[in-house]
């Protein structure tokens, strides 16, 4: 891997230009990296004031990359999201209108704000990397990433997001509060008027597809591959894993779709520690942001206080290493 050194400045510098703004948020700055880097959607939750979007759209300021800020409400139909077809008069023939989806970032601020029949128009793009139009199918230009925010507290006017949806997420990361050194900081800029937070552009396109390819080339054993997979069944079958107690409780474990997650954010956290070889602390490091969005509990879970955080914490414990 000769030319990690170049891009492991550049990143480091990335995470510099974030923090001229945004203070104190270096794991969920990580987290977005991670997807970014990995092809990975991510899915913000937190309390609102606590900087998600504001994170976002600085960090697509510091990469070259065409940005769009969806705001999502009740009233947002699937063809301002994704564009339709119109009637050009001139030319007496319909064209097509392209919507905000068509950018490299998207993000979908509030995505639970908006019903299912909007949010499942990401569904396609997320995916598959297009969107439909009338009859057409247009590619979209890569990277594309949708990282979306929500806010868990308030629940009236708000539609959960469907778990087709959710699955297409690769994390699902929880923005907590600030130290109280860092909200002083933000008190202080922010308290300053005339303060712009301006940021320079540091990684191009070609930056992030050369990352993704040295991502690519960095090594995991049979032994932690195999490792995932016990993780991900630990999640389906708790009772085989001598976590009879949680069997009870859930009602689906994760899809396929965790198990190559936890591969592929393994060998990106293992990149950003700047190693060329995945250990079983990077897998855990990122297994509760994979994990957490994908298992369903049943309705007793709720009524006897037991989180997903709880059967993921056991699991890890739990299922070893063979």
């Amino acid at each position: 891997m000769p030319e990690v050194p170049d891009y492991q400045v550049k990143i480091k510098q990335v995470f510099a230009e974030v923090g001229k703004v945004v203070v104190g948020q270096q794991y969920m700055v990580g987290r977005l990296l991670i997807g970014l880097f990995t092809g990975g959607h991510i899915l913000l939750e937190g309390v609102p004031g606590l900087a998600k979007t504001l994170t976002i759209s600085t960090l697509s300021k510091v990469l070259h990359l065409h940005f769009q800020r969806v705001q999502f409400t009740p009233d947002l139909l699937p063809s301002d999201l994704v564009g339709t077809m119109i009637y050009n008069q001139n030319q007496s023939e319909f064209e097509v209108k392209k919507g905000p989806i068509f950018a490299n970032l998207v993000l979908a601020d509030e995505v639970n704000r908006s019903p299912a029949k909007v949010q499942s128009a990401l569904l396609e793009a997320m995916q598959e990397k297009q969107v439909t139009i009338g009859e057409t199918t247009y590619p979209l230009d890569l990277p594309f990433l949708v990282l979306a925010t929500q806010n868990p507290v308030e629940q009236e006017g708000t539609y959960p997001l469907p778990e087709a949806q959710v699955d297409r997420f690769m994390m699902k990361v929880f923005v907590d509060y600030l130290k109280k050194t860092d909200e002083l900081e933000v008190m202080r800029r922010m308290a300053n008027m005339s303060f712009e937070g301006g940021v320079n552009p540091i990684l191009t396109k070609e930056d992030i597809f050369g990352i993704r390819q040295q991502i690519n080339q960095v090594q995991i054993s049979e032994t932690l591959e195999k490792y995932i997979i016990e993780l991900v069944f630990a999640t389906r079958k708790p009772a085989e894993y001598d976590l009879a107690e949680f069997q009870q409780y859930v009602q689906f474990g994760v899809s396929p779709r965790a198990s190559i997650a936890l591969h592929r954010a393994a060998k990106a956290v293992a990149y950003l520690d700047e190693r060329d070889y995945v250990l079983p602390e990077d897998i855990k490091e990122v297994a509760t942001d994979v994990l957490n969005h994908r298992i369903l509990l049943t309705y007793e879970a709720e009524a006897d206080g037991i989180r997903t955080q709880d059967l993921i914490e056991a699991i890890l414990r739990k299922v070893p290493i063979s």
